[in-house]
């Protein structure tokens, strides 16, 4: 992480990593500046919320000797928000040899579910 880095649409939508293990990730973004035209948080903004953390995760359950690729998605929206900072959760549901897979829950600032994503990642070895 600290060679690659957070990466320029995380950086640029203003996602701030708190906790990174395998097991669990944590990170804030901004309402504000990831909104949709309606003026609540762009549906998609809370899937690169979720992508960027159980992508982040499966790397760390595959280092040192592979990294991870993103081979599926999916999010169901329940709420939305029009302001403040959200906050994505990342729990492992399943950390395999070459496919781990995560659920994260996106929340507001006062605790009403937002989102749930879940990621599928597939683990490759390095290349020599």
């Amino acid at each position: 992480m600290k060679r690659r880095g957070l990466g320029a649409l995380a950086d640029r939508m203003g996602i701030e990593l708190k906790e990174l293990s395998a097991e669990r990730a944590v990170a804030t973004m901004p309402v504000s500046g990831n909104t949709q035209p309606l003026g609540v948080l762009h549906g998609g903004a809370h899937v690169v919320l979720g992508e960027s953390l159980g992508s982040f995760a499966a790397n760390v359950h595959a280092h040192p000797w592979g990294y991870a690729v993103g081979i599926e998605i999916n999010a169901t929206h329940h709420s939305s928000a029009r302001e403040g900072v959200v906050t994505g959760t990342c729990t492992a549901v399943k950390l395999g040899r070459s496919l781990t897979s995560h659920e994260i829950k996106v929340t507001d600032e006062a605790g009403t579910l937002l989102s749930t994503i879940r990621i599928t990642n597939f683990l490759r070895a390095n290349e020599s």
